[in-house]
């Protein structure tokens, strides 16, 4: 396989990635410069405004804030699951020379803020935000990547994009397991069957897009019914799109000769500006082969990133990052500082500590044109948790804005600490290295 060819897509990714970084900080700003204006209240009223469906027999309203945390997050979750179901079978993730430091990585980057968080507890009452520190943002990290120029060397980036995906799937698993509450079995029973069906079809590399959907929203409202995390729902819908293509390159680029002789041989006799019936029905013959050969979960997260990048993170962003800052305020300041020395101080050490011993232990080894302090800026960088951290910041404390507001205030701490901090280390590394070169 052509290197280039590789490495393009992750290229891409990269730079969606990044551009939505930029796009999910000003968000975050607009949120909370609008959530001290004096028409906070508009803006407050807006994400607490109820939509949904009513009938005699089915009802589902919620707040707007609602449908886009349950709702629009469902698709972010989604492509996440793509992103990961990628990544193992083709990507970095697919061999354990490849995976090892990304993966001890991830493992350390949620094991030590975790246990930081746990320890420097003081309350009974805010235990349940343990999960808040263990997430990474991809999007946030790439962006401030990017502002250090292309002398950032695409190993570094690769290493980050691959360990963030397995912070992903730890964040996935905590949300899945601890922080749903009540689950109805049987209504779980009924989500299960359209997914055995689902992977079914994908193992016989069957796929419909419609069919997709529509299973895609009864699983979603099933999950949602049991009480289980409805994104939750998303990552498993991912897992049965499937990645290889019904046709090769090579009978495609056949079927391509074939039609481009019936197309030049199909003269438009009337000489109009319109296409004969012919070549229109070779067109669609083409149209046809091309979704053949196309993977339907590269096409898929294709299409998707730049919706998830662009439109629902900075939404999510905007209606969840407010905070309103007054006399009268009630924070609980050992939350919000738990939080962010736990995103700062726990993802630096997690993250270093446990890829230094890998690499001692010889389970890993260093991408080439990285040191080892590469490595601790990156992993001072991991601890910028801003919409995953949110995400589960909501779960944990959706009842109490007393303690949702102190959880806002210290990850937005801890995420701008620790992504100045870690670009100035990472800053210092390059110049460091580049002079040394010279």
């Amino acid at each position: 396989m052509n290197k280039n060819s590789f490495l393009s897509p992750i290229q891409k990714f990269i730079k969606a990635e990044s551009f939505s970084g930029i796009l999910l900080f000003g968000s975050m700003v607009l949120a909370l410069i609008l959530s001290n204006s004096p028409i906070r209240e508009y803006f407050n009223s807006i994400w607490d405004y109820k939509i949904g469906i009513t009938s005699d027999n089915f009802q589902l309203v919620k707040p707007l804030i609602l449908w886009i945390n349950d709702g629009l997050m469902a698709i972010f979750f989604f492509l996440i699951g793509l992103e990961i179901k990628r990544e193992i079978l083709i990507g970095e993730l697919n061999s354990l020379k490849k995976s090892s430091l990304p993966i001890f990585a991830a493992i350390g980057g949620m094991l030590i803020p975790l246990s930081l968080f746990l320890v420097l507890n003081n309350s009974s009452e805010t235990s349940n935000g343990w999960g808040i520190p263990m997430a990474t943002d991809i999007a946030f990290t790439l962006a401030i990547l990017k502002l250090l120029g292309n002398k950032v060397p695409l190993s570094l980036k690769i290493f980050l994009t691959a360990f963030a995906i397995i912070d992903d799937i730890g964040a996935v698993l905590v949300i899945a397991i601890f922080y749903t509450g009540e689950i109805s079995w049987l209504l779980l029973l009924y989500a299960g069957i359209l997914f055995v069906v689902l992977y079914l079809l994908s193992y016989l590399r069957i796929h419909n897009k419609v069919v997709l959907l529509i299973f895609g929203i009864a699983i979603w409202l099933l999950f949602l019914k049991a009480g289980v995390h409805p994104t939750i729902a998303g990552i498993l819908l991912a897992f049965a799109v499937p990645i290889r293509q019904r046709i090769t390159e090579f009978r495609y680029a056949q079927k391509l000769e074939n039609i481009i002789k019936l197309l030049t041989a199909s003269n438009n006799t009337n000489k109009l500006p319109v296409l004969s019936q012919n070549q229109i029905d070779e067109i669609d013959n083409l149209e046809e082969w091309t979704n053949k050969v196309q993977s339907p979960l590269q096409q898929l997260e294709h299409r998707l990133h730049y919706w998830v990048a662009f439109l629902i993170m900075p939404i999510f962003a905007l209606s969840n990052a407010g905070v309103y800052f007054s006399s009268e305020m009630i924070i609980d300041f050992p939350l919000a500082l738990n939080i962010a020395l736990s995103l700062f101080i726990g993802k630096a050490i997690g993250v270093s500590l446990f890829s230094y011993l890998s690499i001692k232990l010889k389970v890993a080894e260093l991408p080439k044109h990285l040191n080892f302090i590469d490595i601790i800026g990156v992993a001072i960088l991991s601890g910028v948790g801003f919409t995953m951290s949110l995400f589960i910041g909501g779960l944990a404390f959706n009842d109490n804005d007393i303690y949702m507001n102190s959880a806002k205030i210290g990850i937005i701490i801890g995420s701008v600490v620790s992504g100045v901090v870690g670009y100035i280390t990472l800053k210092w590394s390059i110049k460091r290295k580049n002079g040394l070169q010279t």
